[in-house]
């Protein structure tokens, strides 16, 4: 019986730590708009990075097209540099200008953004590649930005990550990558700078504190097993001390 609890504490053991270091991979598993430091306001400017995972064992991520909705009004968008990748942005006139929070009228809006990646450079197989913009002036009239992305991989698959997040909040099976805008602040600077320097360390802290949080919930079950087998190595010694009193 002693044996039987033991190996059952063991199981559920292992089951915990699985399920921690597991969960973690697959609420990552999609394209998704990152933010690192202070959140973008209304009618500010920001910084985006879009997380991309290579899903698939056998093909490579070679493109990423990300839609931005003409009615933000987002009149500028920079790109970061990543070696092995070109980046194009892509501007439509708008039909209706869109006039921003500190009166300068938008007439043509940035509409979509395409990273393609160069001869020999792809996202690999349990690889991630980060995508990172910097632009406003973000929309005064939204909670959060949502960009419908398109990856592409080397063999020709394309997954499309479009679908918006009902107001269940239930995940979609390809949600579309989203950014929620904090409250609109006084003044209407140019921060992009400031949060792009802010942003310098983050995905490294933000990947080690992801790992640190596995290997905790790793340790805390492992200590689970080890105390249960010392409860149950105590029973017997208990037992065998009534029975000498007696």
């Amino acid at each position: 019986m002693s044996h039987h609890v033991f190996r059952r504490a063991g199981v559920l053991a292992t089951t915990v730590a699985a399920t921690g270091l597991l969960g973690a991979g697959i609420a990552s598993a999609h394209v998704s708009a990152n933010i690192y430091g202070d959140q973008p306001a209304k009618g500010g400017y920001g910084t985006i990075f879009f997380r991309v995972p290579n899903e698939d064992a056998a093909q490579g991520t070679v493109k990423l097209e990300v839609d931005v909705k003409p009615e933000y009004g987002i009149g500028s968008v920079r790109t970061k540099p990543i070696p092995g990748w070109t980046a194009e942005v892509s501007s439509s006139p708008l039909a209706n200008p869109v006039t921003t929070a500190s009166g300068t009228k938008i007439t043509e809006a940035v509409t979509k953004i395409v990273w393609t990646a160069q001869a020999g450079t792809k996202i690999g197989k349990n690889e991630f590649q980060e995508f990172q913009i910097s632009g406003g002036p973000l929309p005064t009239d939204v909670d959060q930005l949502e960009f419908p992305a398109i990856q592409t991989y080397d063999g020709g698959k394309v997954v499309s990550w479009n679908q918006p997040t009902p107001a269940s909040g239930e995940e979609p099976e390809h949600p579309a990558p989203t950014v929620k805008l904090a409250a609109a602040k006084g003044g209407h600077g140019h921060p992009a700078a400031t949060t792009e320097a802010k942003a310098t360390d983050a995905p490294s802290s933000d990947t080690t504190a992801r790992w640190l949080g596995g290997a905790g919930i790793l340790v805390g079950a492992l200590g689970l097993g080890v105390g249960a087998g010392s409860l149950l190595r105590r029973r017997p010694s208990a037992a065998k001390k009534t029975e000498g009193s007696e």
